[in-house]
């Protein structure tokens, strides 16, 4: 019996690392945008209330994750193109720091703002687990498209949804 006990146990903490925790909302499609604030590397304020103004775009990442590593370039054109007045593009990190994502940004010729959250406190608002996360949004608040690892959006994926949005 305590062979058994101890072998449950063992496992248990070898399959603990393995899921991330599940804790925060699930937004879905046809939801509004939470409330939220963060301040950007730039040292600009993006609230919720701001980015209903306009059409947006939330990108949660973490530069270590390989996915997010295949879908930053493609934020990275989407802000090129779209990043104005009339579209918002909000990246915010899961844990990390902006020293960290320095680094990463340089080594990767990006240079789009981004906040660096060391917690999941404002990912929380919007997600469980997974990242990428790609949230577009209309005029308003509501989101429309959301993304994710399952599979990474493309350039042409994000482009397609935000055309639908701007027309």
């Amino acid at each position: 019996m305590k062979r058994t006990l101890y072998i449950f146990t063992v496992l248990a903490v070898l399959t603990g690392c393995i899921k991330e925790k599940q804790t925060g909302a699930d937004l879905k499609a046809g939801d509004i945008l939470p409330d939220f604030e963060v301040q950007m590397n730039d040292g600009t304020i993006v609230t919720d209330e701001m980015l209903k103004e306009t059409v947006s775009v939330v990108m949660f990442f973490h530069t270590s994750c390989p996915d997010c590593q295949q879908v930053l370039p493609q934020m990275q054109k989407i802000y090129d193109e779209y990043a104005s007045d009339d579209v918002r593009i909000v990246l915010v990190s899961r844990e990390e720091s902006q020293e960290d994502i320095d680094v990463f940004w340089k080594e990767k010729g990006l240079n789009m703002p981004y906040s660096a959250q060391k917690d999941r406190t404002v990912y929380e608002k919007f997600a469980k687990t997974r990242i990428p996360r790609v949230y577009i949004c209309e005029k308003g608040g509501t989101i429309r498209y959301i993304f994710t690892d399952d599979p990474n959006p493309s350039y042409d994926d994000l482009k397609v949804s935000l055309e639908s949005l701007i027309r």
